[in-house]
Formats: structure tokens, sequence, C-alpha cells
């Protein structure tokens, strides 16, 4: 069995609102085994003896069925979520600032957003799949990265954690 990170995309920050224990309950009922939610966010930790891609797609499709939203799922195995984490470039904790990681499963997608120029206090890099990003707090919507990830383009194939959410599901 692999330990994966699932993280769902726009779950009750974006109108999709969801009780996170009937998003356990649903990907136990796919064939999930030892799912965990972490915050209210879209977080779920998860066993699978499948492959990334096939987690992503059962996780998707489960979802659907069971809320009837239009699912958008990023997963990777914990070790993949760890050394992301570990990679992070800048700073982790710097006063007034949100530290993020934009998961990104499309190639082309992410070569768009690695070229993006960033904003006054704003630092944006690509990294192995991801864009980290880092953003004075209360900016971050009126950022380079917020205001491009809000396109339509970006919603199946990202997904932003704050580095702290990232901690919390690695001591899991």
């Amino acid at each position: 069995m692999t330990k994966y990170a699932a993280f769902l995309r726009g779950v009750n920050v974006g109108g999709v609102n969801l009780k996170m224990a009937e998003v356990a309950k649903a990907l136990t009922a796919a064939g999930f085994t030892d799912v965990r939610t972490i915050l209210a966010s879209g977080n779920v930790l998860l066993e699978s003896r499948s492959k990334v891609a096939a987690v992503r797609k059962t996780a998707e499709a489960a979802l659907r069925e069971a809320f009837g939203y239009d699912a958008w799922v990023l997963a990777y195995d914990i070790d993949a979520v760890a050394a992301i984490s570990d990679a992070y470039p800048f700073e982790r904790e710097v006063p007034g600032t949100h530290s993020y990681v934009t998961f990104v499963s499309d190639p082309d997608v992410l070569d768009e957003l690695a070229v993006l120029q960033s904003g006054p206090d704003e630092r944006i890099e690509r990294g192995e799949g991801v864009i980290y990003w880092q953003v004075p707090r209360s900016k971050s919507l009126d950022s380079t990265m917020g205001k491009t990830m809000g396109k339509k383009r970006y919603k199946s194939s990202t997904t932003t954690r704050n580095l702290r959410t990232l901690d919390k599901i690695l001591r899991r």
C-alpha cells in the first residue's frame, strides 16, 4: 500500500461546501483505506495499491458521484509531498507573509506559471511539478499568482496550499 496526499481543488473556499467526514466516507466507499482528512480545506490522506494517476481519477469520480460537483483532485505519494516541502526555496516563515506551494499536474500549465513575473514583494519560483510562491498577507488575491490562479484554465490542474498546511499533513 502507498500512502497518498490528495488535495481537493476549491473545496470549502470557492462555493463547494463539503463536510470532511462525508468526503472520507465517499473515498472509503471508493476503495481507499486509512482515509483521514486534515483541516476543512480538502486535504486527505489515504492509502491505495493503485498508482497516482488512478488514485486521482478514482477520487474525482467518487466525489463527483457522491456530491454532484465538478471535482478536481491532485494526488501525490506522501514522500513526494515531503520532498516538495523540503525544497521550498524561500525562507519558510517570514512575518507578514504567506508561503505557498501550487501543485500543478499539467506540464504546459506549469510552464505558463513558471514564467510569470512576480509583483512587488511577491516571489515566484518553479519547482518539480510545483510553483513556490510567497506573498504579503492580505495581498494574495491581488498578486500576480493570485489573479492568474483564478482563471478557469487552471481549475482542473492546479491547487494551492500554505506551507503550514503541508506541515500538518506531513505530521500525520
